[in-house]
């Protein structure tokens, strides 16, 4: 089956798989044989299957701050409210402490989450039966609105790391497929291109990441600009962050590739279709940057997902002394062929024409 925008809903499966390497663990294996018709029952059956394991292994507890009054002191007095309480001849201490509990933010975003799952009519009877029982172990667990939900605040740690899938799932659950009806209600939509463009980006940093070790360097790197003089302090500040999605180096050459994930690849212009301007200029500026002593070893790519347009690009051009191409990724595909096609950009990039008439 394939999500709204023609993408097989278990190559979502594999993206997040490389996203998150905790999907690649034993007791996942079932949820990756299965076939899914909708977006929203892969994250129930991947919850399910994940707060399960959770529960086994106990849910993550955390300090909160409680306020009680109380016959026997305990943690710190509030003085005002105890005062209060002599006033009003009761012999009660007014105290503040903190609890180790399981009623904090991580366990409140994973009940409301699976709250939403079962109710929605895109979710299969049996995975809303899995996500009931496990609703049990939440019973002292508040449930926010998903709207008000504060994801700064959520902070991993040695005992909570195991959780991280988990809350990235119920993030794309709530931010991305939770839409406020008139009423106020919440109602299950599509799967949100915000959020797809986040999940297209790792993918493809950590597929090159974890199956191509015999790169140099993996990495989302920040490119510095190529400035020359000096410069006035503070007047550097000005100048906008170069942040690339991927960049991949293998002896003394770099790729940077700009993943994109758009409605439409191409722009229409005057009656003829080009290149969105911003992304060309965005990565020839990456390119130039990176490539200080211009040698023409670094190369850029923009990587579209593709869409249902009949035109998709699939070039490269020597700008300025360098190679900067565009291609397109089909994710309507078996994933080996995804596998193939990220592969074969390597070969063309990076691989010296030595090395391959070798």
């Amino acid at each position: 089956m394939t999500s709204d925008k023609g993408i097989f809903i278990k190559n979502i499966y594999y993206m997040l798989s490389y996203a998150f390497k905790i999907l690649k663990q034993t007791h996942y294996e079932k949820v990756a044989a299965e076939e899914f018709e909708n977006v929203q029952d892969l994250f129930a059956a991947i919850l399910a299957k994940g707060v399960a394991q959770q529960v086994k292994q106990g849910l993550y507890r955390e300090y909160i701050p409680m306020e009680e009054t109380l016959a026997v002191m305990r943690g710190k007095l509030d003085m005002q409210g105890t005062i209060r309480n002599r006033i009003q001849r009761r012999q009660k201490l007014d105290c503040e402490y903190d609890e180790l509990s399981e009623n904090n933010l991580m366990n409140q975003i994973i009940k409301t989450t699976m709250y939403y799952l079962v109710k929605d009519s895109g979710v299969k009877q049996e995975r809303k039966n899995a996500l009931k029982k496990l609703l049990v172990y939440f019973d002292g667990i508040e449930m926010p609105e998903p709207s008000s939900v504060q994801w700064n605040r959520i902070q991993y740690q040695r005992n909570n790391r195991s959780y991280e899938m988990l809350i990235n799932i119920c993030y794309l659950v709530l931010e991305g497929m939770l839409q406020t009806t008139e009423s106020g209600q919440y109602r299950m939509v599509a799967f949100s291109d915000e959020h797809m463009e986040r999940l297209y980006e790792k993918f493809i940093l950590e597929y090159y990441r974890q199956e191509h070790t015999e790169l140099d360097d993996v990495r989302a790197a920040e490119v510095k600009w190529d400035l020359m003089g000096e410069y006035e302090p503070g007047t550097l500040k000005f100048l906008p962050k170069m942040q690339t999605d991927v960049m991949l180096r293998m002896g003394n050459r770099t790729l940077i590739i700009d993943a994109k994930y758009y409605t439409r690849v191409l722009q229409s212009q005057y009656n003829r279709e080009t290149f969105h301007s911003n992304n060309l200029y965005q990565i020839f500026a990456y390119v130039k940057n990176t490539d200080i002593g211009n040698t023409g070893n670094v190369s850029g790519l923009l990587l579209y997902a593709k869409t249902d347009e009949d035109v998709t690009p699939d070039t490269v051009f020597n700008m300025a002394g360098n190679q900067i191409g565009a291609r397109t990724l089909d994710l309507n595909k078996d994933f080996s062929q995804i596998q193939a096609q990220l592969d074969g950009i390597l070969g063309e990039f990076l691989v010296d024409e030595r090395m391959k008439c070798a």
